[in-house]
């Protein structure tokens, strides 16, 4: 048996971070719109996504509304009851690893130092 699914789309909206009441654990959510390819007309799924631990914390503190990102994970169809008591099936995937495939927005004081081959001029090549 096999379940893996590699997804690579943006954010609809900025993740949801929230904690455990059993035990503090980070869990954060988010919507990923993720286009299909083999349509004629430009049509989107809308996918949840749900991320555990310092990664969780990590998606809430760097990633917002927009962000590119590729989720690695898997599918989990489970069922809950709603606050009138009917029975709700939701499937989402639940991510093992999220990649961030544009530039942070969201904070700034630890983003690494942007390349711009301006700095450099030639008397610094070495070759």
């Amino acid at each position: 048996m096999f379940n893996r699914i590699i997804l690579i789309g943006r954010l609809t909206r900025d993740p949801e971070l929230r904690y455990t009441a059993a035990n503090g654990k980070a869990v954060a959510s988010f919507t990923l719109a993720v286009n299909r390819r083999f349509s004629q007309q430009q049509e989107a799924d809308f996918i949840p996504i749900v991320v555990w631990d310092k990664q969780a914390e990590a998606c809430a503190n760097y990633l917002g509304k927009g962000s590119l990102v590729a989720v690695e994970g898997r599918l989990q169809v489970r069922s809950y009851e709603d606050r009138e008591g009917k029975r709700r099936t939701i499937a989402e995937v639940v991510a093992e690893s999220v990649k961030f495939l544009d530039r942070r927005e969201k904070s700034s004081y630890n983003d690494p130092p942007i390349f711009d081959d301006t700095m450099i001029s030639d008397d610094d090549v070495p070759f």
